[in-house]
């Protein structure tokens, strides 16, 4: 009885291995690596000027000399804090 159960607990384990290396190939092949979901970020991060978010340079709304990270918060001005 207890080979029985190492043997099934062993053939669990090896479908399990196969079928997760099967899943990353199939991820590789469509190049979703472990990248894939997460934005580049290109260039230096910046802090909005009202709430403090840090975003891309490239993304930031500039008025005068500071930057939002949208219009509604460059319409609203420097935060409080």
């Amino acid at each position: 009885m207890g080979r029985l159960f190492l043997l099934v607990v062993l053939a669990v384990v090896a479908i399990w291995l196969i079928r997760r290396a099967m899943v990353h190939a199939s991820r590789m092949k469509q190049g979703d690596g472990p990248q894939a979901g997460k934005p580049s970020v290109q260039g230096d991060l910046v802090k909005c000027a009202h709430c403090g978010t840090h975003l891309p340079l490239g993304e930031a709304r500039a008025v005068g000399d500071r930057l939002y990270c949208s219009d509604e918060h460059a319409r609203l001005g420097p935060g409080r804090g």
